[in-house]
Formats: structure tokens, sequence, C-alpha cells
């Protein structure tokens, strides 16, 4: 018979803690960023033994539980900003997406293809390394972006969490 189980620890642990921020939430958004998951101490502490270590294993149980079809991704449109959320794949949260339309929030489904899961651009790797992005930032780093190849903004973020330096204007001078 085929099993539903779980088998990987990172899946489980990134189930659980998405599980445990959802249930945070208030208000009647019932999702959570996924910058926020990503980016989440806790989590990190929780699958790796480094900074590096820690990223790929919660892209990796994140990726599990969505093939799985445990979690959902969605992208979602406010204010002109588009950002990629997870939520349980559940008839709640289907209707609270549902929900969101009916407001005017423009809701995308996003495959996996789509999501900054599989490999990070350059606002997954800030919201990895650094912490959530704002519009000032991702303005910055659009520049940088069409300045800079890919591989050496990925060396100067790495370098910059190997110093512990974790802010754009240190990156930014790496790269400068």
């Amino acid at each position: 018979p085929e099993t539903l189980d779980i088998d990987d620890l990172a899946e489980f642990k990134c189930m659980l803690r998405l599980v445990w921020m959802l249930h945070n939430k208030t208000g009647p958004d019932r999702y959570v960023p996924l910058g926020e998951v990503l980016t989440d101490r806790v989590l990190r502490r929780g699958l790796g033994t480094s900074e590096v270590d820690a990223g790929t294993e919660v892209r990796r149980g994140l990726r599990l539980a969505l093939r799985r079809g445990t979690v959902m991704v969605r992208s979602l449109k406010r204010d002109g900003v588009t950002i990629q959320v997870l939520a349980l794949n559940s008839e709640a949260d289907t209707k609270a997406f549902d929900a969101l339309l009916c407001d005017g929030d423009a809701v995308e489904t996003a495959t996996m293809e789509d999501t900054d899961i599989e490999r990070p651009n350059i606002y997954g790797l800030y919201e990895d390394n650094i912490g959530l992005l704002n519009p000032m930032i991702a303005e910055e780093l659009k520049g940088a972006e069409k300045t800079y190849p890919m591989q050496w903004i990925e060396d100067a973020f790495k370098e910059a969490v190997t110093r512990n330096k974790r802010n754009w204007r240190y990156i930014s001078v790496i790269l400068g």
C-alpha cells in the first residue's frame, strides 16, 4: 500500500514550523511569505550545521512538502509588489486565497519552477541571508542584478555570510 508518511527530517521540520507560523498569524491572512520561512532562524538552526547547509535543507524540505501536496505556493500581488506565499493545501486556505481575489489582490497558483525554492535569485539570496525585503533595497538589488553576473552576486553574499556581515551595504562594497 502507498503511504503518505513523511520520512524526511527536513520536510517534517519544515511542515511543523510552517504550521506553527500559520497558527501564530493574526488577522485574515492564512499564509506565510516564502522569504519568512526561508529566513526563519529557528528552522535554519534545526536543519543545518552551517548557514549554507541550513538554507539548502530548508529549500529541500519545502520542495518535498510541495511535491507531496501538503503545502501550496501562490504568487500574491499587493500594492504593485509580488511575493510568493505558502499555505497548507487545505480547503480553508484555498477559500482564504479566493477571498483575497475578491478583495482585489492578484493571486496566482505558482508551480515549483515559478518559486524561489529551487535556486534563489538576488531577492531570494537577500531574504535567505539578510532578511525581508523593503522597496528601497529591492530597487538596489534590481540595479545590482543588471550590473553584475549572478555568480559574482552569489559569491558576495557567501563572503558576507562567512564574515557575519549581513547587510546590503557590505555586499555592495564587495561587488563594487
